[in-house]
């Protein structure tokens, strides 16, 4: 078995590699969809000290993100604009970040200011690692400590999502490090103010990076309750002591994200009806709960889903379900299998493998409640618990029973066999040559029974595969092919004219003058004239449109050259 002074000269490795496929990879694509938003939450709330931006994400991440902006005191925060003073009421956030990065610093370089963002969700990123490397050594021991942490660190959807200024990757990563926290609280015997302590601060941490972690509330409740942490705790009375503990860690967690919101009060901000008594008080964090109130209108149903050629405003019930299994490497789905069936089955790593079942389990059924179904990076908060299950394959009881079992002798588990490592260190290997075969393409990855990231946009688009991240490669791919100008049928927050792209602009989304086209389109739908056509997955599909009338033509056709896996390339003579 690797000691751990030897595993210390494999992590320094795979660090240096993480940050070369990282770094490579993010340099070379545009602004993303949503990158823009919180781009201006954070360097706002760092200018002023004013959270007002922070609706539907709280402003921990996204501050984190900001700091290294700081270094740009030319980078000029358009506060005079309507937007500032929240007109419109419903997307004021949105509208402030489009003249923040488009209009107000048009002059500056954006690439650069992309770049700086994204910077800290590279460390971010290889925290959820180390968290990860903390838990299993503790859980399972040093071998399955460094598996896990080579699995987190290379996770195709892993590395794709820690490359981009969102809150998703930090949610995640707080939602596991306080989980981890209540975990060690609850394997102390007694009340443990110090254990208590650090508990309750990443709570607190974990609310104020992503509001979907408060999902997490009711599964730490359950895991509370239930006696997985030894003989001596599992009564009623210890039962009581946990729920009370993390109850009063919530309280404390309370007055940290208020912290975080920098205490700010003032009137409540509600938008529904049945809430207009509430919007004439006042009272602490008004853009939190106003953020609450739309995540769990937006949760409900409104803004539409995709899902294998069909789309729905109401969401799909099978929508996680298939996203989970054709964007999740085969290997780690079988081996998931295989480890919960493995643990459950062996009395000394049962109550363990149950701690870690249960918080992927019911967050994932409480997606399945939601019609908010926009991509796989939902499911993020999964993937440290599923690799730590993963992980506990390393673990000495499994290894001990595989002893017992094939050699037949070392009752007492003073034997162990290394055969259980094996299938995790092919995960590894295979999560490698996933990196390589994608690279620098990791948020379209689909496995092999998807048809690979090639067919992805038949089953999923958005934030699976098509985000706006290729612009900077269709720029070369018209330099390369010495291609003046083309039609283009956008996707996307970030503006083709900034990077000198000669384009007609086609029906497209978000900007307008690429959504004024859908009423009048600018070319024959039922037979193209000729020309090159640059149109992104999410555009092929007309997302958000309900009539789908206006690129079925070339929806019927395989595009002759594809930029990156999301803009499909059509030459029509």
């Amino acid at each position: 078995m690797v000691s751990v002074r030897r595993q210390r000269w494999l992590v320094v490795p795979a660090i240096l590699l993480f940050y070369f496929l990282a770094l490579n990879s993010l340099v070379g694509d545009s602004p993303t969809m949503d990158e823009q938003n919180h781009i201006a939450r954070g360097l706002a709330y760092l200018r002023t000290g004013d959270p007002r931006l922070s609706v539907e994400h709280p402003p921990l991440v996204n501050t984190l993100s900001a700091l290294p902006l700081l270094t740009m005191p030319e980078i000029s925060l358009p506060t005079a604009d309507p937007s500032w003073e929240r007109e419109p009421p419903d997307v004021f956030w949105y509208v402030f970040a489009e003249k923040l990065l488009w209009e107000a610093n048009r002059d500056l370089d954006i690439q650069r200011i992309l770049f700086l963002a994204r910077l800290p969700l590279l460390y971010l990123t290889l925290g959820l690692a180390l968290v990860g490397w903390h838990f299993a050594r503790e859980m399972w021991g040093h071998p399955a400590a460094l598996l896990v942490f080579l699995l987190l660190l290379f996770d195709p959807n892993v590395l794709a999502n820690g490359r981009y200024v969102t809150t998703d990757l930090g949610g995640t990563l707080f939602a596991f490090l306080a989980t981890y926290l209540l975990w060690r609280l609850w394997q102390a015997k007694g009340w443990n103010w110090r254990r208590w302590l650090w508990a309750a601060i990443c709570i607190g941490l974990a609310f104020s990076s992503k509001l979907s972690t408060l999902v997490f509330a009711p599964i730490w409740a359950i895991l509370a309750l239930l006696p997985l942490y030894g003989p001596s705790e599992r009564s009623w009375h210890s039962s009581g002591r946990r729920l009370l503990q993390l109850l009063l860690a919530g309280l404390a967690a309370f007055w940290l994200v208020w912290l975080v919101f920098a205490f700010e009060w003032g009137h409540f901000l509600f938008l529904d009806a049945r809430l207009a008594g509430l919007a004439r008080a006042q009272g602490p964090m008004p853009t939190f709960w106003s953020g609450v109130e739309r995540i769990l209108l937006l949760s409900g149903g409104g803004r539409s889903g995709f899902l294998l050629g069909q789309f729905s405003d109401h969401g799909f019930p099978f929508y996680f379900p298939i996203a989970l299994l054709v964007k999740t490497p085969l290997l780690t789905l079988v081996l998931l299998l295989v480890a919960a069936i493995t643990l459950l089955a062996l009395p000394k790593a049962r109550a363990r493998a149950v701690f870690l079942l249960l918080p992927p389990l019911a967050y994932f059924a409480a997606s399945l409640l939601s019609a908010l179904n926009l991509g796989y990076r939902h499911l993020l908060p999964m993937l440290p618990f599923i690799y730590l299950l993963i992980g506990g394959l390393a673990s000495r009881p499994v290894r001990a029973w595989a002893w017992r079992y094939f050699v037949g002798h070392g009752e007492d588990g003073s034997e162990v066999s290394l055969a259980p490592v094996i299938p995790v260190a092919l995960l590894v290997l295979n999560l490698l040559l996933i990196d390589a075969w994608m690279h620098p393409h990791y948020l379209s990855y689909f496995n092999l029974a998807a048809g690979g990231p090639s067919n992805g946009h038949r089953i999923l688009i958005d934030s699976n595969i098509d985000w706006g991240q290729d612009l900077l490669r269709l720029q070369r791919w018209m330099a390369e092919e010495e291609i003046d100008r083309l039609k283009l049928a956008w996707f996307g927050t970030a503006d083709p004219a900034y990077f000198g792209l000669n384009y007609d602009p086609l029906p497209g989304f978000p900007r307008p003058e690429f959504i004024s086209q859908w009423t009048e389109p600018p070319f024959n739908t039922a037979a193209p004239e000729p020309g090159v056509y640059a149109i992104s997955a999410s555009s092929l599909w007309e997302l958000p449109l309900a009539d789908k009338n206006v690129y079925p033509w070339f929806r019927q056709r395989e595009p002759d050259y594809r930029v990156g896996y999301s803009i499909m390339i059509y030459e029509i003579r």
